[in-house]
């Protein structure tokens, strides 16, 4: 009888456990969510004077305890668990993860303070890989946004009003309605950059048309009115007819009204090629989007901060000039990581000057401003550039004294004149410095010249083509040898650069007739 009690009693523990884990289980992801409500709270109640005022660092802290921290054991039942999850996938070590968690921490603030129903959290994929395989987790820093379990790309920008604006128009935001005077001014005291929409009724093709452009639109907060009198709080040069759309932003060049069709891509399509200052900062997180702007002209101005300051006005009032034809971009001329690959096409990665140079995005084209930056010069460069009879810039070294080379050297400069101009038979060798097996050919190259000594119509050069270019070299392999005929230059023969020392000369003799050859190889 004992036992049988015994047993009895244990099968009922057992039970009551099972019963106690399944309702944990179901309401773990609850008390998570009412911890991060009550640190909302606590910090509202801060904000308001309800308690002392935190420093700046304390309120990153707690933003960041309003996200959710994925694991190995939660990671499934948070995004399942949840109609909106937008996860950021980090790694500690990743430079762009550590800049990018204090916008992801301060966004979550702002959309608990606007209520918005989504859960914020953050996974460290490195040190839990399966979860980010998971989610799809596969390069740092990586967001997604889960709708019911079901992952959806990011696509917005990277600053906390980025990731909130995008975030809103995902879960159902598209667009704010201003309905006071009072909330028109707490709107403008918040975004630096929107959209306004000015209607008589929120209805029609035309409102339709404006609403799926906020959809479709993943940067900018669109803004809907349908008073003159609260569009004007928004932008005070609109006129009192029945429909409006305008940007506002916050630089010199404030407001820009549109005056096209009310259709959704050619909404989309102004927002495009206006959304972006008069000059715009290149920065990590931005890069992405200047680089696929419409504009496919491109000026940028490479500068010390310094030197930037003394730049802009006339910068500025160049930019205004040529607005929606050419972006105008500034580049800190000592970031590495933005500047130099950008100066290595130039051959001026070393600079400490300004420079300024020009891309043709569409056709890989590529100018610099070689005068003085002066506002006449600048805008004389951008006139130039936007009618196409700007030169495109092909790098060169400084023109060489070949007066006692037995192989010339050939720099972009000089290329036209002792190449193609030349009336002499030329074996050029194309090479770099960074070519392994450029050394051997360069060897070879001397012996030849050397050999060919006597003759007086075969020329032996070299050209670095890591630091010269010219629109009539086009060589992707290194080391190459080109024989240019004095009768055919613009057919030079590649001849192979695995061939020995007899093999060259032979090529050679077949291809020209060489006078006064002397010494043997």
């Amino acid at each position: 009888m004992c036992t049988r009690k015994a047993a009895l009693r244990f099968i009922l523990v057992l039970l009551s456990l099972l019963l106690v884990l399944k309702f944990n289980v179901a309401t773990e992801i609850e008390d998570e969510l009412e911890e991060l409500l009550a640190v909302d709270e606590e910090v509202e109640r801060e904000a308001d004077g309800g308690g002392e005022k935190l420093s700046e660092a304390e309120v990153l802290s707690k933003a960041q305890r309003i996200v959710i921290e994925l694991n190995n054991d939660n990671t499934e039942r948070v995004v399942n668990g949840n109609e909106f999850v937008l996860v950021l996938g980090y790694a500690p070590w990743c430079p762009r993860s550590a800049e990018l968690m204090p916008h992801f921490a301060e966004a979550a603030t702002s959309l608990r303070e606007l209520r918005i129903p989504i859960v914020m959290a953050k996974l460290d994929a490195d040190r839990y890989p399966k979860p980010a395989s998971f989610l799809g987790v596969k390069g740092f820093p990586t967001l997604l946004l889960f709708v019911n379990g079901t992952s959806q790309p990011y696509s917005g920008g990277f600053t906390a009003d980025d990731i909130v604006i995008w975030t809103r128009k995902k879960t159902g935001t598209p667009v704010i309605r201003i309905s006071s005077v009072v909330e028109a001014e707490k709107f403008l005291r918040k975004y630096q950059k929107f959209v306004v929409g000015q209607f008589d009724k929120f209805e029609g093709t035309d409102y339709e048309e404006f609403v799926s452009a906020a959809k479709s639109d993943n940067e900018i907060q669109f803004v809907e009115v349908n008073q003159v009198e609260l569009a004007k709080v928004l932008y005070p040069a609109i006129k009192p007819t029945g429909r409006f759309l305008g940007i506002v932003k916050s630089e010199p060049e404030r407001y820009t009204a549109y005056d096209g069709a009310f259709t959704m891509n050619k909404i989309l399509e102004f927002v495009d090629y206006n959304k972006f200052p008069l000059v715009t900062t290149l920065t990590e997180m931005n890069s992405d989007k200047v680089y696929a702007s419409p504009v496919k002209l491109q000026v940028l101005v490479f500068a010390n901060i310094d030197d930037f300051k003394i730049l802009l006005d006339p910068l500025q009032d160049v930019a205004r000039t040529f607005k929606s034809k050419i972006m105008f971009i500034y580049v800190a001329i000592d970031d590495e990581n933005l500047a130099k690959p950008f100066l290595t096409l130039f051959g001026l990665e070393e600079s400490k000057n300004p420079v300024i140079a020009a891309f043709n995005n569409g056709m890989s084209s590529k100018y610099l401003l070689e005068s003085k930056p002066t506002q006449s010069n600048i805008e004389n460069f951008c006139n130039n550039l936007v009618q196409g009879s700007l030169s495109p810039y092909f790098k060169s070294q400084p023109i060489p004294d070949n007066t006692e080379a037995s192989v010339h050297v050939i720099v972009g400069k000089t290329f036209d004149d002792e190449i193609l101009s030349s009336k002499k038979d030329v074996l050029l060798e194309v090479f770099t410095p960074w070519c392994i097996n450029c050394e051997t050919i360069s060897k070879q190259v001397e012996k030849l010249a050397k050999h060919y000594k006597g003759s007086s119509n075969l020329m032996f050069a070299r050209i670095d083509a890591s630091a010269n270019e010219h629109p009539n070299l086009q060589v992707n392999d290194y080391p190459t040898l080109l024989l240019y005929r004095a009768d055919d230059k613009a057919n030079p023969i590649k001849l192979s650069t695995k061939s020995g020392l007899k093999e060259l000369a032979a090529s050679i003799n077949k291809y020209l007739k060489v006078k006064n050859v002397k010494d043997e190889l």
